[in-house]
């Protein structure tokens, strides 16, 4: 399978991993190990509200992964530019996965507030990730202010849903062939993120669906390998589906024997 690489950087594999709702900072560790993830999120709320969280943050740095703060619960772009540059001071890394939400009931990412966003962080010098839906045009705008990496959910967060739009995920696949695409959001079992990777996406984030699980640690391995399936499919190059059926064994016109 191919590497990954995004904002310069390589990465052997294609699961970024949250770290939110794990049982324990134990359960967490080892589910990033299983994982094989090279990247994990965090969130700058969490970690401000939990500072005597037992090394939260160091337990992860531990698993040798690169952090992607985030700016989760933020409601407005100018809240997300101030818990960004926060996020910077804190971890000591210019990599921000933004969000800026704008309905509470299906936690869907405000267009016009990650834009603005994501345009006075990346003049500010950061390497903004940007969690959108699959709206081409919002994405193209965000291309238009400098990111170089495109983060369009696959359902609403922790729906489980999977990919609830698979037209509109292919659409952005198409029109955007050499843009980084990570399906975030809405995954909710191995097989979705399987079929993210089999349309091309370059990656997966995801977090309910391996803290949440009945054991995370052997979820968070079946993540990575159904991840690594869809990669390696997508490269051999997967079926297209028709509308008629097509023999595998073709006779017609075929000398065979008649047993």
């Amino acid at each position: 399978m191919s590497p990954f690489n995004v904002y310069g950087t390589t990465f052997d594999s294609r699961l970024l991993l949250g770290s939110a709702g794990y049982p324990s900072p134990r359960v967490l560790t080892e589910s990033i190990a299983a994982s094989g993830t090279q990247v994990v999120t965090v969130g700058l709320r969490r970690t401000l509200a939990a500072a005597g969280d037992n090394g939260f943050v160091d337990a992860i740095l531990e698993q040798g992964v690169r952090l992607l703060p985030n700016t989760a619960g933020c409601r407005t772009a100018r809240e997300a530019i101030t818990l960004a540059h926060m996020a910077r001071e804190l971890y000591g890394t210019p990599w921000l996965k933004l969000e800026v939400v704008g309905d509470e009931h299906t936690l869907q990412p405000d267009p016009w507030g990650t834009v603005e966003a994501a345009a006075q962080l990346i003049k500010d010098g950061f390497a903004v990730f940007p969690y959108c839906t699959d709206d081409l045009v919002t994405c193209q705008r965000l291309l238009d202010v400098g990111c170089e990496v495109l983060m369009p959910w696959g359902a609403p967060i922790g729906s489980g849903q999977g990919l609830i739009n698979p037209f509109a995920l292919r659409t952005l696949r198409a029109r955007l062939p050499k843009v980084p695409l990570i399906v975030d959001a809405g995954i909710g079992a191995p097989s979705h993120a399987a079929h993210a990777m089999e349309l091309g996406f370059d990656a997966v984030l995801l977090n309910s669906a391996v803290s949440q699980a009945v054991d995370p640690v052997r979820m968070a391995r079946s993540f990575g390998l159904a991840i690594d399936a869809g990669r390696s499919a997508f490269e051999a190059g997967v079926m297209a589906p028709q509308d008629m059926a097509v023999a595998s064994t073709p006779v017609s016109g075929h000398p065979f024997l008649v047993g």
